[in-house]
């Protein structure tokens, strides 16, 4: 298992999202109780997803052309955007937030 430390639970409030240097970067995101990872750049066009507009629902939307993607699955919800975004989980130990590199979960949109 390849986990990158993110931060502390507390330093990442909900609602927010933070990019981490990995290969693929890496955007975190805190949403109520859970936290999310997807890939930091948007499928549609160069922008980091971790500048997004973070939704109570789950979805973040691009800072660039406002596509929507949900960061449970990485799926994406509107146009421009067509592809996933991908996906890794996350880790919670003592309270700190990890991501899980070497799951290379992609995600593809249901349906």
């Amino acid at each position: 298992m390849s986990e990158i430390h993110v931060c502390s639970v507390d330093a990442l409030p909900s609602g927010e999202g933070l990019r981490v240097e990995a290969e693929p970067a890496v955007a975190v995101f805190h949403v109520g109780d859970a936290f999310y990872a997807v890939a930091d750049m948007c499928t549609h066009a160069t922008a980091s997803m971790s500048e997004g507009y973070v939704d109570d629902d789950a979805t973040v939307e691009c800072p660039v052309h406002a596509a929507r993607f949900c960061l449970k699955s990485g799926r994406a919800l509107c146009l421009p955007a067509t592809e996933a975004l991908r996906t890794f989980p996350i880790v919670i130990r003592d309270g700190e937030v990890y991501v899980d590199m070497g799951a290379d979960a992609l995600s593809e949109a249901a349906e």
